[in-house]
């Protein structure tokens, strides 16, 4: 495709910057905290200031005609990321900032969405996959069996993907209908839904092959007391997965963050659950575990308990006292306490999390 100079140099410069933006994002929810926000904007800052001009930029380019969908979609992205940093870097009032922290994480979730859709541009697909892939993209996008249907899927009726009770499924592109598929179900925290938390597990399932179910609770969050609404449904979407897609019922990972956190462990050790393994973070071992047997069918249970010691929802005693429980009642546990984590997800902790429930999805040691 013939581009003009200065189209290339305005998509090279846009596509930098947004990409490094999106990493500032990224690493912003990673080590959010009360007390480190006015840290974290002004670590933000410069990221929107360069985004801002290159966006102008790109904007002021006529695309050319073969690349009309993609500078449309492109600039959608670009647009999305930039409101993301401008919530983000908001200075209201305590209470206002939560909101609006909150939904600059909900509308970088869909500036990701945006931009998977366009994971064939090599920078965009590299983005999409961890570093030792980086020289295997073409490996990650073969053409799909006949009949079976690879990549996003949304399912929850007619609001789809934001509908409470329904699910976001990732199949990776790379899947072959005669190999099975290491399941994990990843389950979103209080107020939050699999649409966005699914973003959280995505790099990883794409390259390291493994199928990622991120559904979303029916109410505001999981059942925790009361009536047990979600147990049966996410059941059923696990059959609804292994009916249609090749999966290895031996490797079936719960995981979740704070509320699916908690509620992964009233789910996993329930009666007849599915589960193979249970990766609780930043969550707690509810008093209802206590009461309707869950520890004592915890013993012999894999189970990868993450916490943050500045955790300020549930403090890093929480945890371990967790832990003695999980320890007294025989579950095969690993414990991390992790010194720098508050209340959000350490993105860094699925490379452990994932070798110890599979070995099988270890990253590749060489790359060719």
């Amino acid at each position: 495709m013939d581009l003009s100079e200065e189209y290339q140099h305005a998509l090279s410069a846009v596509g930098v910057a947004t990409l490094t933006a999106l990493g500032g994002l990224e690493g912003a929810a990673r080590f959010l905290h009360p007390p480190e926000m006015p840290r974290l904007r002004d670590w933000l800052r410069p990221y929107r200031e360069d985004l801002g001009k290159a966006a102008a930029a790109y904007r002021a380019m006529a695309a050319p005609l073969p690349l009309a969908a993609f500078h449309k979609s492109f600039a959608e992205g670009v647009d999305l990321t930039e409101r993301a940093l401008d919530l983000f870097l908001c200075t209201s009032g305590p209470q206002q900032a939560i909101l609006e922290v909150l939904a600059s994480l909900r509308t970088y979730c869909r500036a990701l969405e945006v931009f998977y859709g366009l994971h064939r541009f090599p920078p965009l697909s590299r983005y999409f996959v961890e570093p030792p892939f980086h020289n295997r993209l073409r490996e990650l996008d073969p053409k799909p069996p006949e009949g079976v249907t690879v990549g996003l899927h949304h399912g929850g009726g007619e609001r789809g993907a934001d509908s409470r009770g329904g699910f976001c499924l990732y199949i990776p592109e790379s899947y072959a209908a005669e190999s099975e598929l290491s399941l994990v179900i990843a389950l979103h925290g209080g107020s939050g839904s699999g649409r966005d938390f699914l973003w959280s597990w995505l790099r990883e399932a794409r390259g390291r092959r493994f199928a990622l179910l991120a559904p979303t609770a029916k109410g505001s969050t999981w059942s925790l007391g009361g009536r047990d609404v979600d147990s049966s449904a996410l059941r059923a979407m696990i059959e609804f997965v292994a009916s249609r897609w090749m999966i290895d019922r031996a490797h079936v990972l719960l995981t979740g963050l704070s509320d699916g956190a908690t509620y992964a462990l009233l789910e996993g050790l329930s009666e007849g659950a599915p589960y193979t393994h249970i990766a609780p973070v930043s969550g707690v071992l509810a008093p209802g575990n206590l009461v309707n047997g869950n520890l004592a069918r915890a013993r012999g249970r894999d189970i990868y308990l993450v916490h943050g010691r500045l955790d300020w929802m549930f403090p890093a005693e929480t945890a371990e006292t967790a832990r003695d429980q999980l320890v007294e009642a025989g579950a095969r546990l690993e414990f991390r306490l992790l010194e720098d984590l508050s209340h959000t997800y350490p993105r860094e902790e699925n490379d452990r999390i994932l070798r110890w429930f599979d070995p099988r999805l270890a990253l590749p040691s060489a790359v060719c």
